[in-house]
């Protein structure tokens, strides 16, 4: 596969799977366009893969708000004359019980997580459109939308929703060429790989927990221009998981 000259936004850039995505796209030759709504974290992240030799441009985004997604989206256009693929990674969680999580905390989390889907989607599915009638949507979800803890319920909830975006979009965008996608990644350790324990590993079927490379590569599966007959599809990346029975002795 191939990213040379191939436009890439990526949102929640600034640190953790947001990086480590925008980063690998990088190093195969893509256009970043970074958005995060941490300023000083978003244009280090840029800097650093500028650093290493890719090209990277960062923008400030809250994608709570419309009008900053669509200045995130018209920034691209400006910059590169194009949007190729969108990945929309960004998000926040809030642990609350149910019986204390406000109505104010659950639609910060459903509009950070969910509508900024949408919102993204249709603001880079018109410049898709405009210029290539074609393109690749990928939305972070997680395995949280197939499992729970206790005290998830919002977080859950905006997952379980990006899969069921996804594939919507999917078939309404399909029509001008463009692909949607979802990655439900499981266990990423994003910070403190070396301080995990041997159980932490062991509880996975494939042996190990999960890095930002596992999602990134699944990403760059998703964003190839070759797989054209890859639309609505939710990726597990999890190590698997979400197939295993647990059982209380």
């Amino acid at each position: 596969m191939s990213f040379e000259n191939i436009v890439v936004v990526v949102t929640g850039a600034a640190q953790g799977i947001g990086y480590g995505v925008a980063k690998a796209f990088a190093e195969q030759g893509a256009l970043l366009v970074m958005g995060d709504m941490n300023e000083e974290q978003g244009a280090a992240a840029a800097a650093a893969i500028r650093n290493e030799g890719g090209q990277a441009v960062f923008i400030p985004c809250d994608v709570r708000k419309e009008d900053e997604i669509k200045n995130l989206m018209k920034t691209a256009e400006d910059e590169y004359g194009k949007i190729d693929v969108l990945i929309n990674n960004a998000g926040i969680s809030r642990w609350k019980s149910p019986y204390e999580l406000s109505v104010d905390e659950w639609d910060d989390i459903l509009n950070t997580n969910v509508r900024s889907c949408f919102l993204a989607t249709r603001e880079a599915a018109r410049y898709m459109k405009k210029h290539a009638g074609s393109g690749a949507v990928i939305n972070m979800a997680s395995t949280r939308a197939l499992m729970s803890e206790p005290d998830t319920e919002a977080y859950a909830a905006s997952k379980g929703a990006i899969v069921a975006l996804t594939h919507a979009m999917a078939i309404s965008l399909g029509v001008d060429g463009i692909r949607v996608n979802c990655i439900s990644p499981g266990w990423i350790e994003t910070q403190h790989y070396e301080t995990l324990g041997k159980a932490d590993h062991e509880q996975h079927p494939a042996g190990r927990v999960g890095k930002p490379d596992d999602i990134a590569r699944a990403c760059l599966y998703l964003a190839d221009p070759d797989n054209t007959f890859v639309t609505g599809t939710h990726l597990v990346v999890d190590g698997g998981m979400t197939r295993k029975m647990i059982y209380e002795p």
